[in-house]
């Protein structure tokens, strides 16, 4: 979604009125930059606070995470496997 320019589409309606969509766009952004596949392009703790206090900072453009499950539509017939809430269930097996 963040390659579609849909991200505003995740944000929780609850969430609306207390957090402007840019906002919410910047801190996708570097929530999406903290979960880099190499660590070498994940920002440091401190270069995380800096952006999120300076909002006149530019952040780099994050690449794809190196796990993603994707999206979710619950009219599609495989979402079986999903709760009544709509989130995943796992089987817990004993070893």
């Amino acid at each position: 979604m963040w390659n579609e320019g849909k991200v505003i589409e995740l944000t929780d309606p609850l969430l609306c009125d207390s957090c402007p969509g840019d906002e919410f766009l910047r801190y996708m952004q570097i929530g999406l930059l903290c979960v880099q596949e190499d660590a070498y392009d994940r920002p440091t703790m401190s270069s995380v606070v800096m952006m999120l206090k300076n909002e006149t900072a530019t952040l780099a453009h994050p690449e794809k995470p190196p796990f993603s499950v994707g999206r979710f539509n619950s009219n599609d017939p495989d979402s079986q496997e999903c709760s009544l809430n709509f989130l995943t269930m796992s089987d817990i097996l004993p070893q």
